[in-house]
């Protein structure tokens, strides 16, 4: 649900000092996510701002399931940690990324000091997942995929809603298309989780 800044939507308001934002050091990045907290920042590899508005009432509503089945399934093992879409990773290519759902291994938490798990996580989720919504083209986030995967993702998920197709991404394979299927498995990275797609397709 990626919206970029430089470009004027009628859909959202996006501020003026924000519009053609370029060469955002983190530090900037940081105080605008503060100062714009109804808008989803994210910064690309080439220090550019992407803004996500407020979603719709459908894609929220799917967005809310996507989560709410995630954190079911990790309350049910504690394997790992799950986040929903405000979690912030920075890639190693610099970019800063916010998944509509994303997990990673407990070894990375972990690894932070309790400093660290206050900001952005400096690393790429193990587990992606990006929701298309009505102003998404897959084209973008076909891209966003595999920029995760370059950067260290295990595994990803794009789910289209509206054309009731799974996009799943994984490291030197093909990317696997499922078409209107009912469930997608994240075995055995996510041992057990098995997302249920039926409340994600529109009608």
């Amino acid at each position: 649900m990626a919206r970029n800044l430089t470009q004027i939507q009628d859909d959202a308001y996006i501020p003026p000092e924000l519009i053609g934002a370029q060469g955002v050091t983190l530090e900037q990045f940081e105080q605008l996510c503060r100062k714009y907290r109804k808008l989803r920042l994210e910064l690309t590899s080439t220090a550019e701002l992407v803004a996500m508005p407020p979603t719709g009432g459908e894609t929220g509503r799917q967005n809310s399931d996507l989560t709410g089945q995630l954190e079911m399934w990790f309350r049910q093992c504690r394997i790992g940690i799950c986040f929903g879409n405000t979690a912030g990773f920075i890639l190693p290519n610099g970019a800063i990324r916010s998944p509509d759902a994303s997990w990673i291994k407990r070894e990375k938490w972990e690894s932070l000091t309790a400093d660290q798990r206050k900001k952005f996580l400096p690393f790429c989720p193990d587990f992606a997942v990006e929701l298309r919504s009505p102003s998404d083209t897959f084209t973008e986030l076909n891209l966003k995929m595999l920029e995760y995967l370059e950067n260290g993702m295990s595994l990803g998920w794009l789910i289209d809603p509206f054309k009731r197709k799974v996009y799943v991404y994984e490291p030197n394979q093909e990317v696997v298309i499922l078409d209107n299927s009912e469930t997608v498995s994240a075995d055995p990275l996510l041992p057990g989780f098995t997302l249920n797609l039926t409340e994600l397709w529109s009608e």
